[in-house]
């Protein structure tokens, strides 16, 4: 009985009843929001010696022994240290929160240790410890150790630098160095003496904080008051038989056209010529970058473009000033070449209703003045509204059709090996009726007004058969969507066809 009512003088007089009260207050509340588990370890930690002590000294007390006295001390500091990172810990993770103030968690840190050894010595003083030999002691001890540790302390002091000032913060892009080999990566976490960088290589790199206060560091894609975003240059050469304005033209409107992920909308995308070497132009696209951990997949997509640009547009990237072609382009080769072309591209009128009511004459003239323009993936094909009097022809690949009403854009159809699109632009002048943008690589070919105009010249009840064609196709597909009953469909199939044929003749000037 004895120990139990020295064991209570005990507790009362170390205020234990009050730390592990603060202790079950803020315990549980900090665990449930997730926050500072290690932090809560040590104060539990602390807080289990707090008792061990209490026992011990009770013990020693109640069997009349003057060793309670070597526990009592420590009983209390470990009580103290305990109560106040408990408190602290609650004031960080719960009650500054909610008040929308954010400190850095080197300053927690900082604080909650010159609280604790505040508390420590406060105590230790009040429990009748001479401090006075031990400061004494200290001060020598601490020049030592200052210079033994001076590169430890100034990571200390970098790091307290870099999370009071917000320089650097978790989460931005840094390069340390000016040099594209040097660290590069993404900051994820800034420690007393170090800050973890990850890199796109998956490395995580240890800098020490000093290293990074006296280092020159570039955090990209940061810029007040705007979004992240990174200014990557893609460069390329065009041989200068091609005007550079007809270049940066091409190359400039496909790239802000197509539909590529991580490219900002804002600022645009724009084309530059950079220097002039001896055999060509040295061109670059300038574009920003969303997501700054996907730079080099993003790169390849706008190289991408440019080259199908380019191919389209029929101007070839320039080749060395000293290069030597050993194969002699006789006039067979060169023959054998074109047949080849030729037999491709009638393959492909081939398998294409729209130009069945034609001769194989016909088809082969027609053959010879089609185009190839292939493009990349998520490149616009053709865009709704826009004027283009000629008819793509799609060999190979994968296209989604969508219309917008000004407000939403949706999706109408998709186009695969084989397909159209374009035939109205193409022999009646009108606008493009919906947006056909690429979903993978597309080979095509474009087919324009001046080519078919020489056929249809030589043959002109040729307009009346592919008006029938297409006034068959667009009825057939609206009868499915409306559900019309054959003589409906039959009589508007009559009615557009002599509409069609109208504004075919109008637009090819036969009339």
């Amino acid at each position: 009985m004895l120990f139990f009512e020295t064991l209570a003088n005990e507790a009362l007089e170390a205020r234990t009843l009050w730390i592990l009260g603060g202790l079950l207050f803020a315990v549980p509340l900090v665990r449930r929001l997730g926050h500072d588990q290690p932090r809560l370890k040590a104060i539990i930690v602390f807080a289990f010696l707090h008792v061990i002590s209490l026992l011990v000294s009770a013990g020693f007390e109640a069997a009349g022994s003057t060793f309670d006295n070597f526990f009592r001390t420590p009983c209390w500091v470990f009580g103290g240290v305990s109560f106040v990172g408990a408190m602290a810990t609650l004031l960080f993770t719960v009650v500054l929160p909610r008040v929308k103030l954010a400190v850095p968690q080197i300053v927690q840190d900082v604080s909650v240790a010159l609280l604790s050894i505040i508390a420590a010595v406060t105590v230790a003083g009040r429990a009748g410890v001479n401090l006075s030999g031990l400061i004494a002691t200290s001060a020598v001890l601490t020049a030592v150790l200052g210079f033994s540790l001076q590169d430890t302390i100034a990571n200390i002091a970098g790091g307290l630098g870099l999370q009071t000032d917000n320089s650097i913060e978790v989460g931005d892009w840094i390069r340390i160095g000016t040099q594209p080999t040097d660290i590069n990566g993404r900051v994820v976490r800034i420690r007393w003496r170090y800050t973890a960088i990850e890199t796109r290589n998956w490395e995580t790199v240890l800098v020490p904080n000093r290293v990074l206060m006296n280092s020159s560091v570039m955090v990209l894609g940061r810029r007040g008051g705007q979004p992240q975003q990174w200014r990557r240059w893609v460069y390329f050469h065009v041989d200068f038989r091609f005007q550079p304005g007809d270049v940066i033209d091409v190359v400039q409107s496909a790239v802000r056209g197509a539909k590529i992920e991580r490219l900002a909308k804002d600022p645009q995308a724009n084309c530059v010529m950079m220097d002039m070497a001896e055999s060509y132009g040295r061109y670059a696209v300038r574009y920003w970058l969303t997501d700054l951990a996907a730079d080099d997949p993003t790169d390849s997509e706008v190289r991408q473009v440019i080259f199908f640009a380019l191919e389209r547009a029929g101007m070839k990237p320039a080749l060395p000033a000293h290069a030597v072609f050993l194969t002699q382009e006789t006039e067979d080769r060169q023959a054998i070449k074109t047949q080849k072309q030729l037999a491709r591209r009638r393959r492909v009128l081939e398998v294409m209703p729209l130009f069945a009511p034609l001769s194989d004459e016909e088809k082969q003239e027609l053959a010879r003045g089609m185009k190839y323009a292939p493009f990349a993936r998520g490149e616009v094909m053709t865009r709704q509204g826009s004027e283009a009097h000629w008819l793509y022809l799609l060999e190979e690949g994968r296209a989604s059709v969508k219309v917008s009403d000004g407000v939403t854009e949706r999706e109408v159809a998709k186009l695969s090996d084989g397909s159209f699109f374009g035939e109205m632009s193409l022999l009646t002048g009108e606008p493009r009726s919906a947006t056909v943008i690429a979903e993978s690589e597309v080979e095509c070919f474009r087919l324009d007004k001046v080519t078919f105009q020489r056929v249809i010249e030589k043959r002109p009840e040729l307009m009346e058969q592919v008006a029938t064609l297409l006034a068959k196709r667009r009825v057939e597909l609206q009868a499915a969507r409306e559900g019309l009953d054959a003589d409906t469909a039959k009589a508007r199939q009559r009615s557009d066809e002599v509409d069609l044929l109208e504004r075919m003749k109008r637009f090819f000037g036969l009339n």
